[in-house]
């Protein structure tokens, strides 16, 4: 009897997770950020615990679960509205390397040392911090990397030509929202900015889903797809 009610549990607990994952996402199985690594081990935990604990029955295991799991999609959910309320709960990624050179304020903050940080160099197949213009360490712990162009893997050494500067993409505008330092960074102002979109038949910041600057390269503009609606219907 113990043994059968064990197995009903295990069921039950198996199609309610898989049901979550459906409608939470992936992201709670790749371990996006912090914050699905731990609501993960927490429900695992949850789950554990209910199915061999004989005195908890079956309806508590599949309400604890169901209200765990609303929870983490009402958070995702303000998250995706939000992009304040998304850095609080996914944070942002951490620059370790600016122009070649080690940043190590942001380093002690990612809680890593010089050698963490080579070891995930050369998992990236880079075996020396020299031929690193730009790294960042990501919400999930993996690191990205922007070489120098020295070091590309289509070299201007391999045609006898000058080094060229590498410049970071910036990010100017998510989901609508300005990000007011990162202009800052790039030394424009917002009227630059709303010249810019202009240029790209754009009047309202809202209507941007994504702004990026690359110095060498302008403006990149991802307007929102009911913009995009809008102007095709207009032709």
């Amino acid at each position: 009897m113990e043994l059968l009610q064990i197995s009903l549990k295990l069921v039950i607990g198996f199609f309610i997770l898989f049901l979550l994952i459906q409608v939470i996402g992936k992201k709670i199985i790749d371990k996006y950020t912090p914050f699905h690594f731990i609501s993960a081990i927490v429900l695992s935990e949850l789950l554990g615990n209910a199915i061999y604990e004989k005195s908890v029955p079956i309806t508590h295991i599949i309400f604890t679960i169901l209200i765990w799991g609303c929870l983490v999609l009402i958070v995702e959910y303000i998250a995706q509205k939000s992009l304040l309320l998304r850095r609080v709960f996914e944070g942002k990624p951490t620059m370790v390397i600016r122009h070649g050179e080690i940043d190590f304020e942001q380093l002690k903050k990612s809680r890593m040392n010089i050698n963490q940080l080579q070891s995930l160099l050369r998992q990236s197949e880079i075996f020396s911090i020299r031929e690193v213009a730009f790294a960042l360490i990501e919400l999930n712990g993996s690191i990205s990397v922007l070489k120098k162009s020295q070091y590309q893997k289509t070299t201007l050494q391999d045609f006898n030509m000058p080094p060229q500067p590498v410049y970071l993409p910036i990010t100017l505008i998510k989901d609508g929202v300005l990000i007011k330092e990162h202009l800052k960074e790039i030394n424009k102002d917002d009227q630059w900015l709303k010249n810019q979109l202009l240029d790209h038949n754009i009047s309202k910041m809202k209507d941007v889903l994504f702004a990026e600057w690359l110095e060498n390269d302008g403006l990149f503009v991802i307007p929102h797809k009911s913009l995009l609606h809008h102007k095709k219907d207009k032709g």
